[in-house]
């Protein structure tokens, strides 16, 4: 493409390493934080009011946990399969198309690497316990406001994975590291495949199951598609007065909320709008859309932290080439989102701290504007 050959990966001077192992931990566990923090479960209230209280207290109970976690590893190997050829249906164009190397694309080894993901995922969410007594869950169903979502909603947020993000997040920065050192566009397939394995390993699951599993599924989900452990290794070669690593650890706790203000910005602003998966109002589109705002939040931060954009120019950039034209996202919408980000980047951080972030997000801006896929026929 020749918009690759404009801003060569390297342009900018590199900082030198100073191995900061504190600035990893801290930014890790400030993104856990902030995720569980943010997290909200959606349940499907007309499902939800026909379940007994006895049947919840059984289903999150230590053996209630091994059994769900026991059915979902049972299917795997069979949802792994159909997932591998939807996958395959919705990219085997762009393989030929972006001429992607077949051999560097092997959904054995994939399908390998990604039980070994859920197999961690699983044995966290059987050991994990609850701080919030099951009797306030009762309480709440005997209360003024006798919804089981209510109920379920507050016991949820409690048995979610708060320890998942910081277990997992190292194993999955390094099969990110592994399927992007040769041609960081295989990272699109190996999503897809998380993606659609997570979908279909659910659909078997009770309703309760299905709402507490998923939000163990989101994490593995959205850690593939952002490069959360290469933004921590780049923090770690920042000194501790760094106006960069002050924009990032600003902007990261408040990264979904921001995330989450430009979807609904774009939302009203595109009523009529559809992707392949329905309208932006759509929860599983939100969802989504949401996800991807927070990745090109932190493919900024990570060229910000590395002051290099290769970044967004070997993965980024070409990830969103391959897939959105395929899921229906019209760059339009793209550069709306962009541009109601510079926003708010301007409203959250200092100026000295904005502009850390200006340089890369003006090759981000150039790189998805009309011009360009209008060369490229997209």
């Amino acid at each position: 493409m020749a918009i690759l050959k404009e801003f060569p990966g390297n342009h900018l001077k590199s900082i030198s390493s100073q191995g900061n192992k504190t600035v990893v931990e801290s930014l890790a566990q400030q993104w856990a934080k902030k995720y569980i923090g943010n997290l909200k479960v959606d349940v499907d209230i007309g499902r939800v009011e026909k379940i007994e209280i006895p049947n919840l207290s059984e289903i999150v109970s230590p053996e209630g946990r091994k059994r769900t976690a026991q059915k979902v590893l049972e299917s795997l190997r069979s949802v792994s399969a159909r997932a591998w050829n939807k996958t395959e249906q919705l990219l085997s164009k762009e393989i030929k198309q972006h001429r992607i190397d077949l051999n560097l694309i092997n959904p054995w080894e994939i399908s390998g690497d990604s039980f070994n993901i859920y197999q961690k995922a699983l044995d966290v969410y059987t050991q994990q316990t609850t701080s919030q007594p099951l009797s306030l869950v009762r309480n709440l169903v005997d209360s003024e406001n006798p919804l089981y979502k209510q109920a379920l909603d507050v016991y949820t947020e409690q048995v979610a994975p708060s320890k998942l993000a910081t277990v997992i997040g190292g194993d999955i920065g390094k099969l990110r590291k592994k399927y992007t050192s040769q041609d960081p566009r295989v990272i699109g397939f190996v999503s897809m495949q998380f993606h659609y394995t997570s979908q279909m390993l659910i659909e078997s699951l009770e309703p309760i199951e299905q709402s507490l599993i998923s939000t163990y599924f989101k994490v593995i989900d959205d850690h593939l598609y952002m490069p959360l452990q290469r933004a921590y290794e780049a923090a770690a070669n920042h000194d501790s007065d760094s106006v960069a690593l002050s924009a990032v650890q600003k902007l990261l706790p408040i990264s979904t909320q921001i995330a989450k203000r430009i979807c609904q910005r774009v939302i009203v602003l595109n009523p009529n709008y559809n992707s392949m998966s329905g309208g932006l109002s759509n929860p599983i589109v939100k969802t989504s859309s949401i996800r991807d705002v927070e990745m090109f939040q932190i493919y900024l931060w990570v060229c910000a932290l590395e002051t290099s954009c290769e970044a967004i120019l070997q993965e980024l950039f070409p990830l969103c080439v391959m897939l959105y034209p395929r899921l229906k996202v019209q760059w339009e919408v793209v550069r709306q989102m962009l541009h109601l980000l510079r926003q708010e980047i301007d409203i959250s951080l200092t100026p000295q701290e904005a502009e850390t972030l200006m340089p890369y997000f003006q090759v981000l801006w150039d790189m998805f504007s009309p011009e360009v896929f209008a060369e490229l026929g997209l």
